[in-house]
Protein backbone atom coordinates (compact mmCIF):
# COMPACT_ATOMS: atom_id res chain seq x y z
CA UNK A 1 0.00 0.00 0.00
CA UNK A 2 1.56 3.48 -0.81
CA UNK A 3 0.95 6.43 0.98
CA UNK A 4 -1.14 9.14 -0.30
CA UNK A 5 0.01 11.52 -2.60
CA UNK A 6 0.92 15.07 -1.20
CA UNK A 7 -1.48 18.04 -2.01
CA UNK A 8 1.19 20.56 -2.11
CA UNK A 9 4.90 20.67 -3.89
CA UNK A 10 5.94 21.63 -0.12
CA UNK A 11 4.57 18.38 1.53
CA UNK A 12 6.06 16.17 -1.45
CA UNK A 13 9.48 17.89 -0.92
CA UNK A 14 8.82 17.48 3.21
CA UNK A 15 8.00 13.95 2.59
CA UNK A 16 11.18 12.93 1.13
CA UNK A 17 13.32 14.85 3.33
CA UNK A 18 11.48 12.66 5.93
CA UNK A 19 12.29 9.57 4.31
CA UNK A 20 15.82 10.52 3.52
CA UNK A 21 16.27 11.45 7.31
CA UNK A 22 14.91 8.11 8.97
CA UNK A 23 17.19 6.32 6.28
CA UNK A 24 19.92 8.48 7.78
CA UNK A 25 18.77 8.27 10.89
CA UNK A 26 18.65 4.03 10.39
CA UNK A 27 22.21 3.69 9.20
CA UNK A 28 23.20 5.65 11.97
CA UNK A 29 21.98 3.27 14.58
CA UNK A 30 23.00 0.47 12.54
CA UNK A 31 26.80 1.71 13.39
CA UNK A 32 26.80 2.77 16.78
CA UNK A 33 28.22 -0.61 18.24
CA UNK A 34 31.36 -0.56 15.34
CA UNK A 35 33.05 2.18 17.25
CA UNK A 36 36.53 0.76 15.51
CA UNK A 37 35.27 0.94 12.42
CA UNK A 38 33.31 4.58 12.31
CA UNK A 39 36.86 5.65 13.78
CA UNK A 40 38.98 4.46 11.27
CA UNK A 41 36.36 5.85 8.59
CA UNK A 42 36.94 9.31 10.46
CA UNK A 43 40.28 9.04 9.98
CA UNK A 44 40.28 8.07 6.50
CA UNK A 45 38.39 10.62 5.57
CA UNK A 46 40.45 13.52 7.41
CA UNK A 47 43.67 12.46 6.14
CA UNK A 48 42.35 12.76 2.56
CA UNK A 49 41.12 16.18 3.96
CA UNK A 50 44.82 16.70 4.90
CA UNK A 51 46.01 15.18 1.51
CA UNK A 52 43.75 17.80 -0.38
CA UNK A 53 45.13 20.76 1.98
CA UNK A 54 48.54 19.85 1.32
CA UNK A 55 48.39 19.17 -2.27
CA UNK A 56 46.14 21.89 -3.03
CA UNK A 57 47.89 24.50 -1.17
CA UNK A 58 45.49 26.45 0.00
CA UNK A 59 42.02 26.43 1.88
CA UNK A 60 44.20 27.29 5.06
CA UNK A 61 41.29 29.00 6.81
CA UNK A 62 38.78 25.55 5.88
CA UNK A 63 41.34 23.65 7.71
CA UNK A 64 41.87 26.11 11.12
CA UNK A 65 38.54 26.35 11.26
CA UNK A 66 37.93 22.48 11.49
CA UNK A 67 40.62 22.74 13.86
CA UNK A 68 38.75 24.67 16.14
CA UNK A 69 35.70 23.17 15.96
CA UNK A 70 37.46 19.80 16.94
CA UNK A 71 39.66 21.53 19.49
CA UNK A 72 36.38 22.10 20.76
CA UNK A 73 34.29 18.81 20.60
CA UNK A 74 37.84 16.88 21.91
CA UNK A 75 37.22 19.64 24.94
CA UNK A 76 33.61 18.53 25.55
CA UNK A 77 34.34 14.79 25.27
CA UNK A 78 37.46 14.81 27.86
CA UNK A 79 35.21 16.98 30.27
CA UNK A 80 32.95 15.74 32.85
CA UNK A 81 29.57 16.77 32.41
CA UNK A 82 29.28 17.91 36.62
CA UNK A 83 32.85 18.89 37.07
CA UNK A 84 33.46 18.96 40.99
CA UNK A 85 36.34 21.24 40.58
CA UNK A 86 33.64 23.78 39.03
CA UNK A 87 31.03 23.81 41.11
CA UNK A 88 30.84 27.06 43.60
CA UNK A 89 27.30 27.20 43.90
CA UNK A 90 25.75 26.63 47.16
CA UNK A 91 22.45 24.81 45.37
CA UNK A 92 22.17 20.94 45.46
CA UNK A 93 22.75 19.28 42.14
CA UNK A 94 22.41 15.86 41.63
CA UNK A 95 21.48 15.41 45.37
CA UNK A 96 25.01 16.76 46.21
CA UNK A 97 25.62 20.29 47.75
CA UNK A 98 28.05 21.66 45.22
CA UNK A 99 30.60 23.20 48.40
CA UNK A 100 31.50 18.77 48.24
CA UNK A 101 32.94 17.01 45.94
CA UNK A 102 31.55 13.95 44.27
CA UNK A 103 34.55 12.04 43.80
CA UNK A 104 35.56 10.12 46.21
CA UNK A 105 38.95 10.72 49.07
CA UNK A 106 38.27 7.62 50.80
CA UNK A 107 38.53 4.66 50.68
CA UNK A 108 35.00 3.96 52.02
CA UNK A 109 33.23 6.50 50.15
CA UNK A 110 30.83 5.75 47.48
CA UNK A 111 32.22 6.18 43.56
CA UNK A 112 30.40 8.46 41.04
CA UNK A 113 31.36 7.37 38.11
CA UNK A 114 32.68 9.48 35.36
CA UNK A 115 29.95 11.03 32.26
CA UNK A 116 31.53 12.89 29.93
CA UNK A 117 29.85 15.90 28.75
CA UNK A 118 29.97 14.76 25.35
CA UNK A 119 29.26 11.38 24.35
CA UNK A 120 32.08 8.94 22.40
CA UNK A 121 29.12 8.60 19.66
CA UNK A 122 27.92 12.16 19.26
CA UNK A 123 31.72 13.52 19.50
CA UNK A 124 32.01 11.19 16.17
CA UNK A 125 28.75 12.32 14.48
CA UNK A 126 29.96 15.66 14.97
CA UNK A 127 33.76 15.51 14.06
CA UNK A 128 32.94 13.07 11.02
CA UNK A 129 29.95 15.69 9.59
CA UNK A 130 32.32 18.76 10.25
CA UNK A 131 35.43 16.51 8.33
CA UNK A 132 33.01 16.17 5.46
CA UNK A 133 31.92 19.52 5.48
CA UNK A 134 34.96 21.15 5.37
CA UNK A 135 36.31 18.67 2.50
CA UNK A 136 33.52 19.73 0.31
CA UNK A 137 34.13 23.21 0.99
CA UNK A 138 38.04 22.61 -0.18
CA UNK A 139 37.06 22.00 -3.75
CA UNK A 140 34.94 25.43 -3.72
CA UNK A 141 37.27 28.56 -4.71
CA UNK A 142 34.79 30.88 -2.26
CA UNK A 143 36.26 29.45 0.79
CA UNK A 144 40.39 29.84 -0.43
CA UNK A 145 41.33 32.68 1.10
CA UNK A 146 44.46 34.21 0.85
CA UNK A 147 46.25 33.46 4.33
CA UNK A 148 49.32 33.03 5.70
CA UNK A 149 49.09 29.95 7.19
CA UNK A 150 52.19 29.74 9.37
CA UNK A 151 50.45 31.93 11.80
CA UNK A 152 47.47 30.11 11.69
CA UNK A 153 49.57 27.00 13.27
CA UNK A 154 51.13 28.66 15.31
CA UNK A 155 47.38 30.46 16.85
CA UNK A 156 45.92 27.34 16.79
CA UNK A 157 49.01 25.65 18.40
CA UNK A 158 49.07 28.26 21.07
CA UNK A 159 44.74 27.65 21.22
CA UNK A 160 45.76 23.90 22.26
CA UNK A 161 48.02 25.19 24.90
CA UNK A 162 45.61 27.20 26.58
CA UNK A 163 42.74 25.04 26.31
CA UNK A 164 44.28 22.24 27.62
CA UNK A 165 46.37 23.61 30.19
CA UNK A 166 43.99 22.74 32.88
CA UNK A 167 42.16 19.55 31.17
CA UNK A 168 45.62 17.79 31.47
CA UNK A 169 46.28 19.31 35.20
CA UNK A 170 43.16 18.26 35.88
CA UNK A 171 43.49 14.73 34.00
CA UNK A 172 46.51 14.49 36.35
CA UNK A 173 45.08 15.31 39.80
CA UNK A 174 42.43 12.50 39.43
CA UNK A 175 44.54 9.92 37.25
CA UNK A 176 41.73 9.86 34.32
CA UNK A 177 42.25 8.17 31.21
CA UNK A 178 40.21 10.04 28.24
CA UNK A 179 40.74 7.38 25.49
CA UNK A 180 39.28 4.57 27.92
CA UNK A 181 35.80 4.47 26.24
CA UNK A 182 33.89 1.85 27.24
CA UNK A 183 35.72 2.35 31.12
CA UNK A 184 36.40 6.01 31.67
CA UNK A 185 36.52 6.80 35.50
CA UNK A 186 39.14 8.70 37.71
CA UNK A 187 39.84 8.71 41.33
CA UNK A 188 41.13 10.64 44.08
CA UNK A 189 44.63 10.72 45.18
Amino acid sequence: MDAPEPETPFAAVSAQTTKFQRMYQNYLDKSTPYTAYRWVATGTVFFLFGLRIVFAQGWYIVAYSLGIYLLNLFLAFISPKFDPSLETDTDMEDGVPAGQSSLPTKSDEEFKPFVRRLPEFKFWHSATRAICIAFLCSWSEIFNLPVFWPVLVVYWLILVFLTMRRQIQSMIKYRYVPWDFGKAKYSAK
